[in-house]
């Protein structure tokens, strides 16, 4: 696909992940991606915030945790708004919680920090000058945004409030829609609504992150946003991370349309990786029926 310049309201748009020492952190996600990493905070500034770019282009970044913070680290998901403010008052108005108040982040945009009515949190971000990540889908770079939830009636109430999604079942599991983000991906790439039929998954074109619906008694497993980055090997890309230090936490397996695994970085923070298998199709169906 074409390098991104921006998105539209209501789709996952930008990652970075919040972590104790991001000077390590990119040594794992540089070993790992090959990104590259660029400090992108002023000279003298108390905190870091390492721009990762492939080919030039802008994937993700590491910062530093921001003052007073748990020592945890943690992946987070931005979701581009026309306005932080008017976002932040809709998630208020549908149950939700603003952790953050909306801020100007110099002169690359105003974010806020926000959760749903179980307590999953992710950031909206009202672009200026950053634009959010310039290359997805490729090896290395964000694939796809996936919440965890235990109430999935309560998601689709307040994600559809606040951002217009429609939830899809797809008959390999659950996921967030947008037909205004078909309609933009057709101005991108002609004929993606065509090709995701084609390798039947109707529909799919519109879709912009994935749900999974945790079992109520696993209080263990955590509601969250998760992040998943594209891979041409998962099973290389799990072995790497482990020559990293990293922790497989699930070994690769073949999912629909996929093969994928979880990954731990070396100071705690989870991700998953996958790579897109066409003859994994069947894979959920088969399973549900």
């Amino acid at each position: 696909m074409p390098e991104r310049d921006g998105y539209i309201a209501g789709v996952p748009c930008w990652v970075d992940t919040a972590q104790p020492d991001p000077a390590a952190a990119a040594v794992f996600y540089g070993g790992l991606f090959g990104w590259e990493f660029e400090e992108a905070m002023p000279a003298g500034s108390p905190g870091s915030y390492l721009m990762a770019r492939l080919r030039g282009g802008e994937v993700a970044a590491i910062s530093s945790l921001p003052e007073g913070a748990p020592a945890r680290a943690m992946w987070n998901t931005y979701i581009w708004v026309d306005s932080a403010d008017e976002a932040a008052a809709k998630a208020r108005a549908a149950g939700g919680t603003v952790l953050s108040e909306p801020f100007d982040v110099m002169d690359a945009g105003r974010m806020a920090m926000l959760a749903d009515t179980e307590g999953a949190a992710f950031c909206v971000w009202q672009a200026r000058r950053h634009k959010g990540a310039r290359i997805v889908n490729e090896a290395g770079s964000l694939n796809f945004n996936v919440l965890s939830c235990r109430d999935l009636e309560a998601a689709k109430r307040f994600y559809g409030a606040v951002f217009g999604w429609a939830a899809l079942d797809l008959g390999t599991g659950e996921y967030w829609t947008l037909t205004a983000y078909g309609d933009y991906l057709e101005t991108l790439t002609p004929g993606v609504r065509e090709r995701a039929a084609a390798f039947g998954a109707p529909g799919f074109a519109d879709v912009l992150a994935a749900v999974a619906v945790l079992a109520d008694d696993d209080p263990a497993d955590p509601v969250q946003w998760g992040v998943t980055f594209s891979a041409d090997d998962v099973d290389a890309t799990a072995a790497k991370a482990v020559e990293l230090g990293g922790t497989v936490v699930s070994p690769p397996v073949d999912a629909p349309y996929s093969r994928l695994t979880v990954i731990r970085d070396p100071q705690g923070a989870m991700f998953s990786t996958t790579q897109f298998v066409l003859e994994n199709k069947d894979i959920g169906r088969e399973a549900a029926s």
